[in-house]
This record gives C-alpha cells, structure tokens and sequence, in this order.
C-alpha cells in the first residue's frame, strides 16, 4: 500500500534532525495519520520522544529501533515490515551522518534506507553557509546513486533571503528544496532540554506542540508527502509464537527506568505474563519469577530511590534469595551499593551488588557490543550497545561471566556480572532476534522445570 514514507538524515551529527523528526511527527499526528516512527541504531532516547510525539489524546504508535549491527537486516525488514503496515505514515529518523556505520558505511543509515527502499530527506545546518551547500548536495546525491534523494530541509537558516541563496544551490545541483527552519534559540534549548531530561516534571508535549507550530510555517509538508509516497508491502506471515513458558516477569518502569527496547519487551511477553512496578513509588514487589531493570537515568532520581527503603529492602531481599533478576546500566547502579551524583551528594541504593556507582570524574563510554557468556548453558554471540558517563568501583566479589568485544572484535573491559541468579552490566542488549535469552535466563534462575 502506497503511503508517505521517508527517512530523516544529515550530514553528520547535531544537525537537529532529532528536532525535525519529532516536530514532523507531530505535525502528521494533528493531521490525524498514525504515524510509526522508527530510530535508525541503538538509541532508546530518541524512541522514547519519537512516542510522545506521534500520540496525540492519548493515542500514537510506538517508536522503534532499526539496527543492522544488533540484529540481521532479515530481522529488521520484517520489525520495520510488521509495525509499518497499519500505519498511515512512517518517518524514519537516521543516526549520526548519513553513511556513518559500524565500519565505514555498514549498518549505516543509509545501508538501512537502501533496505527498506525509502527515500531519504537530508538534514542540512545552513548556519554560516548560503551557495555553498551546493557542492554538498551534490555530493551526497552523487555519491550513492541507489539511493533516492528526495529533498532536502535547511535548518537554522537565518531569514528569508537566506533561504532564497539555499534554494539557488539546491535549483543549481538538482536536489528539490522542501522548506527551512528559522534560526530559533527556544528550538535549541527545547531540543536539549528534552534530550537531558525525560521525567514528568518536564513539559515534553508543550515542546513537541512548539517544534510542531514553529516548523509547519517554513517547511512544506504537502510537498514532502508527495515525494515520499513509498509502496510498502505486507510483512512476511511468520509461525505463530507459542509461549515458551508461564513466568511472571516483573518489569521495573518509571521516570527512572524507561530506556528498554521495545522489541525485549515483546519477546519477554513470549514466556508469561508481565507485571510493571515502579521503584520510586511502589513499596512492593510483584509476585515473580523474573525481575527486569532497565537503563533510564537512576543518578537524577537518587534521592526519591533512596528514600524507598521498603523497596530497596524488598529487592536486596529477593536477590539474596537466589530470585533471577536482569539490570542493564542504570538498573545496575541502583542494584549497587550506591550512587554519587556530579555534586558528590552519595545516596545508598539496594546493595544487593556490591558495587559503587559515580557520576564524578567519569568519561563517556559508548560503542556497539558482542557479548559471549562464559558458560556451558548458553552458545550464542548476543549484541547490544554501551553508552553511560558513570564509573563503578567493584568493591566485593563480583563474578564477570562474559567475554566482551566491539564492533571491529577489540577485546573491552566493560564486565557482566553474575552474583547468585542477579546478572547485571553497563551492555543494553538487543534480544529481539535471540529469542531464546530470557529462556536461558529463566532456567539459571530455576522458574523453568
């Protein structure tokens, strides 16, 4: 079925394609086409406010993740395939430059656009350049010729008669102009200030609603739409899932725990039921088999966590015991002993590991993963991503059971511990094609007999 299909993509990175993404989201959403947005690599962030953006009174789809490295592009077509088809619209927002992969250009946004046949909208920041985005334009419409360039968007473009020279180069190398956004400061505080932040307490819809009102004036969504009109074929029919077990699988979600791939979820729903609890408000714990903590920002809500004794009593308890639990990143700093905030302000979390979290002195460590478990129960190369600005300090006896490597297989020191039926690392792991992990899991931890 033909419908507006188009992937958002830059030249390199902060070029506010993120901005742009959500604003066009939201600007269909109004317009009463749902919407399924997609976010080229690993991100969950983006994902997270690509939602917000596409719901509008409570209704939207969920944004999701397209990456070749995590997954094989079999995998990714039919995620891609099976989340479009209801759709009326799909936007896809790229990573990083537009042919930036893993290595040189695999996995890359553009590898992913010349998978799915879309066509690609570029991204360009006009700041400080008029006719000479031309040769530019010419390049990246020349460097690949499969791929479709549709148009192009100019983003802080200073006035009118700015845009004018823009469209001159654009007329010039034949890359059809689609309109420009007008340099706006509030566009950039609102952009970072949803990247940094992501509780209730900031107003995430009034600055989807701004971005929305301040790009339809200047760019031209008719046109866009005209262009991008992709024919997308129905997903392959796939066997039916049977459950592969009866667990109960607690999954923490709050402001502080939210950054889970859509597709983990899916596939835990394959071996039970799932029960969401919250650590900063709930004081007990679901009656499960399995407990989940995923990455979000634990360092920013430390003192509402440590405040949760009874909560952080209940899980220490349950791991003591010997219960299975998974925590990825922000999960493991609040299974640790505790977290220091950037001011040096310590506060204790669950000490069921004993670790120590810091957000001092620390240097951003990030990277796409290849993990191998050390152990006879599990034969499989499992992928994810690293992306954290803590440090820890391993202060008892923590046993790493995994070997880990990166994209170009250079050994890294990043750890996955195991203590008991708890396994804990920085790695945000990707499941959605190894669907057999949380089996395994769920068998270390004795719920499946």
């Amino acid at each position: 079925m033909f419908k507006p299909a188009f992937m958002l993509a830059a030249p390199s990175s902060n070029t506010g394609k993120t901005t742009l993404t959500l604003a066009l989201l939201r600007i269909m959403a109004n317009e009463s086409y749902r919407v399924q947005p997609f976010k080229c690599g690993p991100d969950y962030l983006d994902t997270f406010l690509h939602t917000l953006a596409a719901r509008v009174d409570g209704a939207g789809r969920q944004g999701r993740n397209l990456d070749m490295f995590m997954a094989s592009a079999d995998h990714m077509k039919e995620v891609f395939l099976r989340h479009s088809v209801e759709a009326d619209a799909v936007v896809v927002e790229g990573v990083m430059g537009l042919f930036d992969g893993a290595v040189k250009s695999e996995g890359s946004s553009a590898a992913i656009a010349r998978m799915l046949d879309l066509p690609v909208v570029l991204v360009v920041d006009a700041r400080g350049a008029a006719y000479s985005v031309a040769p530019l334009l010419y390049g990246f419409r020349h460097f690949d010729p499969s791929l479709c360039l549709a148009g192009v968007i100019f983003n802080r473009v200073n006035t009118p008669s700015h845009y004018e020279f823009l469209k001159d180069a654009c007329h010039d190398v034949g890359v059809e102009p689609l309109g420009y956004v007008p340099r706006d400061d509030a566009m950039v505080v609102s952009g970072r200030y949803l990247g940094l932040n992501i509780s209730s307490d900031v107003d995430q819809e009034s600055a989807i609603a701004a971005m929305a009102e301040h790009v339809c004036k200047t760019v031209d969504i008719e046109r866009l739409k005209e262009l991008c009109l992709v024919d997308i074929p129905s997903p392959p029919v796939l066997p039916a899932v049977k459950p592969r077990a009866h667990a109960v699988i607690g999954i923490a979600r709050d402001e502080a725990f939210n950054f889970a791939y859509a597709e983990n979820i899916e596939v835990l729903r394959e071996y039970g039921n799932l029960e969401f609890f919250s650590p900063l408000e709930d004081t007990s714990l679901p009656d499960a088999d399995m407990l989940y903590f995923s990455g979000g920002y634990p360092e920013l809500f430390a003192r509402r966590l440590e405040d949760n004794v009874t909560m952080r009593r209940n899980v220490t308890e349950y791991c003591s015991k010997g219960g299975l639990v998974y925590a990825e990143c922000g999960g493991m700093m609040y299974l640790g002993n505790t977290i220091t905030d950037k001011e040096g302000r310590r506060c204790n979390m669950c000490g069921a590991l004993d670790l120590e979290t810091s957000m001092q002195d620390a240097q951003l460590r990030l990277g796409y993963r290849k993990l191998n478990l050390s152990t006879a129960g599990y034969r499989r190369e499992l992928r994810g991503h690293e992306f954290h600005y803590s440090r820890f300090t391993r202060t008892g006896e923590l046993e790493n059971v995994a070997t880990v490597t990166t994209a170009r297989d250079k050994t890294v020191d990043t750890p996955f511990f195991r203590f008991k039926n708890t396994f804990a690392s920085y790695i945000h792991l990707y499941w959605g094609e190894t669907r057999d992990f949380p089996q395994y899991l769920l068998a270390e931890g004795g719920a499946l007999k």
